[in-house]
């Protein structure tokens, strides 16, 4: 699923080495609690934008929304996160090894680059990936998606791919 979090009144001044450090700290523990992987995400000054991946046929992400949401909420702080986060379930297509990286990963790691604050998005110091048990994996190298995949397909649970999403409710 890809995510996108918005800071309230697209507020910024929150985003520093101590929130970056926050972040991947709560993701870890966010990927840990729900059975999740992230190959991308991308602080932005005014927003945040990552990519989960669920490995068990039980992982709900929308429980490890509001817990990174809850936990990294003070850290923000005097900003706020908008009221509700906007996710997009990838569609069958987008989930397609082939096409995963154009349709998700690249979009969330060349946001820097499209609202021209680096040249190249390995520049940037605000992304990157949480793979639990992986502290040093970098998705700007050229070996990472080829290890990403084998590595998601050797931990993720038998037909993951197969599961009904519960039915959301109306907020």
């Amino acid at each position: 699923m890809f995510w996108t979090m918005p800071i309230h009144l697209r507020q910024k001044g929150w985003l520093d080495e101590r929130f970056h450090t926050a972040f991947q700290q709560m993701m870890l523990h966010t990927a840990v609690r729900e059975g999740l992987l992230c190959p991308a995400y991308c602080l932005m000054p005014d927003h945040i934008h990552f990519v989960w991946m669920g490995l068990r046929i039980s992982t709900d992400q929308r429980n490890g929304i509001k817990f990174l949401r809850a936990h990294l909420g003070p850290y923000l702080k005097p900003a706020k996160f908008q009221h509700q986060a906007h996710d997009h379930v990838l569609k069958t297509e987008e989930r397609q090894r082939k096409f995963f990286g154009l349709a998700c990963a690249e979009y969330v790691l060349l946001n820097p680059v499209k609202e021209e604050l680096v040249k190249s998005p390995a520049e940037w110091p605000f992304s990157g990936a949480v793979i639990p048990g992986y502290p040093n994996v970098n998705p700007f190298r050229g070996d990472y998606w080829p290890w990403f995949w084998k590595h998601y397909y050797l931990v993720r649970e038998a037909n993951v791919e197969k599961r009904v999403l519960p039915r959301r409710e109306m907020e």
